[in-house]
C-alpha cells in the first residue's frame, strides 16, 4: 500500500512522528530498539535473540543490550524456551502493545497533516 507521498513529504512526516514522540512521555527508543519492538509486535512468535540478531545482521550482545533498556521499561519480556534452554524467548508485553497502539496512532493523526 502506497501513501503516495513525496520524499519531502515521508521525512516530514517521520520527523513529526519523531517530535511528537519525544514531546511525549514516552521512552525514547533508538531505532535499533524500535525496530526489534516491531519484529516482536509484527511477526509471529516464536522470537529468540538469536534470531532477532541474525534479522538485523548485528551481533547477539547488541539485541541483549538492546532488551535489557526494553525490559527496564516493561515493553518487552524475556524467559529460557522451556524446549531448549539455551534459547531465550523474547515475549510481548501489555506495556508494549499500548506503547505501540499509542505510536501507531501518532502516526495516523500526523499523517492526515502531510
Amino acid at each position: 500500500m502506497s501513501l503516495g507521498l513525496t520524499a519531502a513529504q515521508a521525512l516530514r512526516l517521520w520527523h513529526d512522528v519523531n517530535l511528537a514522540m519525544i514531546r511525549d512521555d514516552e521512552p525514547d527508543l533508538s531505532l535499533r530498539q524500535m525496530t526489534i519492538l516491531l519484529t516482536v509486535y509484527l511477526e509471529a512468535p516464536p522470537h529468540t535473540v538469536r534470531d532477532l540478531a541474525a534479522k538485523l545482521t548485528v551481533s547477539k550482545p547488541v539485541v541483549t543490550r538492546a532488551l535489557d533498556s526494553m525490559g527496564k521499561l516493561e515493553l518487552v519480556s524475556r524467559r529460557r524456551d522451556d524446549k531448549d534452554r539455551r534459547n531465550v524467548l523474547v515475549q510481548r508485553t501489555v506495556k508494549g502493545a499500548l506503547y505501540l497502539e499509542r505510536f501507531a496512532d501518532t502516526i495516523g493523526r500526523l499523517s492526515k497533516a502531510v
